[in-house]
């Protein structure tokens, strides 16, 4: 039985949402699985993905062939490199310690990259708004400033109508 650790589509439609697990490929995409290992929602930025990495590298370990992006996920996640160095304790070149010790260390370095890029984006939302305030601000003042000028305008015409009509009443009545 061929093994693969693949995407199974779940969400409505235009939203989707994956659940990432060990299936036979010989079933259909959403059908019977395995193995459920954990989930992916591409909706959210960045990416949310939730994955349990003992249980992907064990499917890996036992011959599991991931899919293309579930490839992608399994080592953005570090199932594959947990998979790397379970294999060099296997092989004696490293000791478990080692490995966790090189494991834990990426992780952090990945943890933080994440975050970075989440701030970078909180950051840049907030400058977004900020420019759209200023201008909505400025489109305002001038709009107030229009305004302004057009009753300005107005009453001054209005005077000016008022203006004349005293002369020519006086002009009247003096003849």
């Amino acid at each position: 039985m061929s093994v693969k650790i693949r995407l199974q589509r779940h969400g409505k439609k235009g939203k989707p949402f994956y659940w990432v697990v060990a299936a036979d490929a010989r079933a259909k995409r959403d059908g019977k699985f395995l193995e459920k290992i954990g989930t992916y929602n591409p909706n959210t930025n960045p990416a949310t993905i939730d994955l349990n990495v003992d249980a992907a590298a064990k499917w890996l370990f036992n011959g599991a062939q991931p899919t293309d992006t579930a490839r992608a996920i399994l080592s953005y996640k570090g199932a594959l490199l947990k998979h790397h160095l379970n294999g060099g304790v296997r092989k004696g070149a490293l000791t478990q310690e080692q490995a966790d010790a090189k494991f834990t260390a990426w992780l952090d370095e990945k943890t933080n990259k994440v975050s970075s890029k989440v701030s970078g984006l909180a950051d840049n939302k907030a400058a977004a708004k900020a420019a759209a305030l200023n201008a909505e601000k400025e489109v305002n003042a001038k709009r107030i400033a229009a305004a302004q000028e057009a009753k300005a305008a107005a009453e001054a015409a209005t005077a000016e109508e008022a203006t004349p009509e005293v002369e020519e009443n006086t002009e009247e009545t003096e003849a």
